[in-house]
């Protein structure tokens, strides 16, 4: 049963047995509010008795006293026990949650984020999550306990009466079958729903991240409209929603309803006949108005059940996804990078590489060029295995790269590409990125060598100066040498250069040139470029065309013969 619950509920193991103990508590908390019920039923009989024998009805009230104070000490305790198994296990369920829903997207290579929107998972980490938390303290496990207290008072009603209980009960089949039967239609308008609202989550962060675009185009009108659009139509599909699951749900309430009619009138039927006592026809009335009250709500946790299963199989999505595996070790004999026959395809039946074979030699440096769509960021990327490979072999010092966990595998890789992350921290903790414990002054070691302590002194608050949002208060070539930086401090032994200095000014551009050239120094460097000047001290050059490698060489070599490599260069001439 905890296996079924993890899988169709998206829990942890403890995450499951936590929900069978909140479904435990609930149960009995639903079951002792009958308990005041008993307790006026009895205190009642014994008035009425002390009536017909003349008895004083005060020699036993310190009894009943203390009979209801303990039924109230009762509640109490359970009530403590059930707010502890519902809310406390919820939110650490839902820290849990979250946390391997992280790991998980850690652990996944970057082809699911080549098919999935950045909004939509943030929705569901965020959103999502936070709409489960709610209904995993308020609804579900409730949903479940009604349930199982309503069977138990059920067939406590039928040892009682059996009349009784069916006039009580009858239509508690028709309005749960009411209810269930608009699943169907409740998950349309549902995910409808969702998809709305994802779609003005999607329209907010393009306008915000192309805000300096609209605005220089003077566009700001027509997104403001696109917007206006799109909220419309999420407002009005909130509004479906709702109704379509209002209209079933409160029928099936008001269906319920009917039930303490027939309650009164057969009660009062057998009452007239002389088959019931007053106490018992008044405790069935008690137990029926009570009884209704989980029963509605039974109803109302159905619909919230069906909007939960949209969510929880969102997660499922991203939690049963393949991740990428391997062992944890890794002690290559050298760090040459050899691809050996590579395929690769981001979708099936667009090839971008197709039998690519070359070899990146530690203590060199190997650049990657061609044309545009040729392949050259793809296989830098393959490298480090952001993807894995459809045909052939990529090794690492004779190692397959393929059987080696991505984390351990990219301890051996720096990287710098032509778009720098910062984060919104100091600049000190930026470049500390490159490796986590070092010391201040290895810091600054690392930014003097990357030609960035000058800039960085003459900021503000020196190293403690914190960046905007993605480095926004910095310049590119400024970002750029801070990228290096993080790079020589972590000092993998490969170099992954993509496209470094291709956005540059040329005073920019020299300085990261510069700062490049003490990076690479006795490692395995694959760069990518477009300008030639930028590869023309190069030890070997991979031309890569068509997905497949056209020529390669040294670049004097390739120039003194016809090809794409020197076609490119008069070019740029």
């Amino acid at each position: 049963m905890i296996r079924k619950l993890q899988h169709v509920f998206a829990l942890s193991e403890k995450g499951a047995r936590d929900f069978v103990k909140a479904v435990a508590w609930c149960f009995l908390c639903n079951v002792s509010l009958m308990l005041p019920v008993g307790v006026v039923m009895a205190t009642l009989q014994y008035l009425l008795e002390t009536l017909e024998t003349g008895a004083n009805p005060a020699e036993k009230a310190l009894v009943y006293t203390g009979g209801a104070a303990a039924v109230l000490a009762l509640l109490f305790v359970l009530h403590w026990f059930q707010y502890a198994s519902l809310y406390l296990a919820t939110y650490q369920e839902s820290a849990a949650r979250r946390i391997s829903l992280a790991e998980t997207l850690r652990k996944l290579p970057l082809s699911f984020f080549g098919t999935r929107d950045l909004s939509d998972l943030t929705s569901t980490l965020i959103a999502d999550c936070s709409a489960l938390d709610q209904m995993f303290s308020h609804y579900i496990p409730q949903l479940f306990a009604s349930i199982l207290s309503t069977v138990f008072i059920g067939i406590c009603m039928f040892c009682f009466d059996w009349r009784m209980a069916l006039a009580v009960l009858w239509v508690l089949p028709a309005a749960v079958l009411l209810t269930a039967g608009s699943k169907k239609l409740q998950d349309a308008f549902g995910t409808r729903n969702i998809l709305t609202k994802r779609a003005v989550a999607d329209a907010i962060q393009e306008d915000i991240e192309a805000i300096r675009d609209i605005q220089s185009c003077n566009r700001q009108e027509a997104c403001l409209k696109e917007l206006d659009r799109r909220l419309e139509a999420a407002e009005q599909s909130s509004i479906r929603s709702e109704l379509a699951t209002g209209v079933f749900v409160c029928s099936a309430q008001a269906f319920l309803r009917v039930g303490l009619a027939t309650t009164v009138l057969v009660g009062a039927g057998l009452l007239a006949g002389g088959e019931l006592s007053f106490l018992y026809f008044l405790g069935f009335l008690f137990a029926a108005a009570r009884l209704y009250d989980p029963l509605g709500l039974v109803l109302q946790n159905i619909a919230a059940t069906f909007s939960a299963k949209l969510k929880i199989e969102r997660m499922r999505a991203i939690q049963e996804q393949p991740v990428q595996t391997g062992v944890e070790t890794c002690a290559p004999k050298n760090f040459d990078i050899v691809f050996d026959h590579v395929k690769f395809a981001y979708r099936e039946g667009e090839s971008v590489l197709e039998d690519v074979s070359f070899t990146a030699r530690q203590g060199q440096v190997t650049a990657l060029v061609g044309p545009s769509g040729g392949g050259k960021s793809t296989a830098c990327k393959l490298a480090a295995r952001f993807w894995d490979i459809q045909g052939g072999r990529i090794t690492l010092g004779g190692i397959d790269i393929s059987t080696v966990d991505p984390e351990t595998l990219l301890r051996h890789y720096s990287f710098v590409f032509q778009d720098v992350v910062l984060f919104r921290d100091t600049i000190l903790e930026n470049i500390r990125l490159g490796r986590r414990g070092a010391t201040d002054e290895e810091v600054y070691a690392a930014a003097k060598a990357a030609r960035c302590d000058e800039f960085i002194r003459e900021l503000p608050d020196g190293y403690q100066t914190v960046v905007g949002e993605n480095g926004s208060t910095l310049s590119g070539g400024e970002r750029q040498r801070i990228s290096i930086a993080r790079a020589l401090l972590k000092d993998a032994p490969v170099i992954l250069l993509d496209e470094a200095t291709a956005s540059l000014d040329v005073e920019n551009e020299t300085a990261v040139q510069e700062a490049i050239s003490r990076l690479v120094k006795d490692k395995t460097v694959l760069i990518i470029a477009h300008r030639m000047r930028t590869v023309a001290g190069a030890d070997h050059v991979v031309v890569l065309a068509d997905g497949g490698v056209a020529q390669e060489g040294t670049p004097a070599e390739l120039l003194a013969r016809e090809g794409l490599y020197r076609q490119m260069a008069e070019r740029q001439q």
